[in-house]
């Protein structure tokens, strides 16, 4: 149910009639969503994203409306949690600034929503036996990305994105392999290397704040990016996917975790910026996976396997709402009330996205093949899908 807190909810809205203009109001505490939320949110998305012939509203009405409800008045500013970027897009700094806005938060708050395994992505729920977890599932999502990538003791990990540390940790004890994890987020940077460091792996593990642009390290025995390549854009994408194939040895292998756009949007009028974009991924970009894995082939990589993980994902999301709703006092107090309000409206509408087919998340699997084809590749997957 809406609960309207503020007049000021309804000339939000006036100005801004889309997704921004209620999110607007919902971030700023003047307009509420009681009961259920997901329920909420699903009867809110057939109004926002239909698509009404402005021709058909009478202006005169409109006006009379807005008289009577004592909305008139100048636009609102918009919630301090609202972030607007500078710069080229997708320059260095400008991305910096993204990853800056979403990542910084704070891992005390990161660690209600994302509980023990601290992982940003979608997790691999693997069992449905009673006691099995969002922090098994985390867990068996980065095995399952270890086994993909055929680790063996004393390789080399590039861990693209790199998050707080989680994958490349797991790589390293249970594997034997040697990572670099990159990450733009000081804060995530800060946190992986006290894990590492905790963990007794700071001789197999580094951990910097560094562009993969800025990448002369390699080769890599395989690389890993989870959750980062949204952040990249269409435009950089071919020279991020070019950059990491020379990274990579003959024979290497690419594990490409991406959430891809499944069907476009229907247009909305007056649309500025998406929610998504003011508050939460500014500069993100979601592609479909055809997409993707074109873009890879033309950088020189065979794809070899596409494992689709959406229902996966919605799961994911719930489970991190769950967190978040369970000691929101706490999560209030870390960031702000705007903050927290961010997070449960993007975690409950992604996850409503992906359960709706609007959104999916793929896996792509890519080798660089030896230059006689060669490629170190199983017949099947069972070596890593067993």
């Amino acid at each position: 149910m809406l609960v309207i807190r503020n007049k000021r909810a309804l000339r939000r809205i006036m100005w801004q009639p889309n997704e921004l203009g209620l999110a607007r109001a919902y971030v700023s505490g003047d307009l509420d969503l009681e009961g259920d939320l997901y329920d909420a949110l699903t009867r809110l998305a057939s109004l926002i994203w239909r698509s009404p012939d402005i021709k058909d509203i009478s202006l005169r009405e409109v006006a009379v409306d807005t008289i009577r409800l004592g909305i008139l008045g100048t636009q609102p500013k918009p919630p301090p949690e609202e972030m607007v970027v500078t710069g080229s897009r997708h320059s260095k700094r400008r991305d910096r600034q993204a990853i800056s806005h979403h990542y910084d938060v704070g891992n005390d708050f990161y660690r209600i929503v994302l509980g023990q395994s601290m992982v940003y992505s979608c997790a691999y729920w693997s069992s449905d036996e009673p006691g099995y977890g969002l922090a098994d599932a985390q867990r068996d999502k980065i095995d399952l990305i270890c086994r993909k990538l055929d680790l063996k003791p004393g390789q080399r990990l590039l861990d693209v994105g790199c998050g707080w540390g989680s994958l490349a940790i797991h790589a390293a004890r249970e594997y034997g392999v040697q990572v670099l994890g990159i990450t733009l987020s000081t804060e995530q940077a800060e946190y992986a290397h006290k894990q590492v460091a905790e963990a007794g792996l700071s001789d197999q593990v580094e951990i910097r704040v560094q562009d993969y642009r800025d990448l002369d390290d390699g080769p890599f025995d395989a690389i890993s990016s989870v959750g980062m390549a949204e952040h990249v854009g269409v435009a950089p994408y071919k020279e991020y996917a070019s950059i990491l194939y020379g990274q990579l040895k003959p024979g290497g292998r690419l594990l490409n975790h991406q959430i891809g756009r499944l069907h476009s949007p229907a247009k909305q009028p007056h649309q500025q910026r998406s929610f998504i974009d003011a508050y939460v991924f500014p500069d993100g970009e979601l592609v479909p996976i055809g997409t993707t894995v074109s873009l890879l082939e033309e950088a020189g990589f065979e794809v070899r396997d596409v494992h689709a993980l959406r229902e996966h994902y919605g799961r994911t999301l719930r489970a991190w709402v769950a967190n978040l709703e369970a000691d929101w006092t706490n999560a209030v107090r870390l960031t702000s009330p705007g903050r927290a309000r961010v997070w449960r409206l993007y975690m409950a509408a992604s996850a409503l996205a992906f359960e709706q087919a609007r959104i999916g998340v793929n896996q792509v699997l890519a080798v660089k093949d030896h230059r006689d084809g060669t490629s170190n590749m199983p017949a099947t997957r069972t070596p890593y899908l067993a």
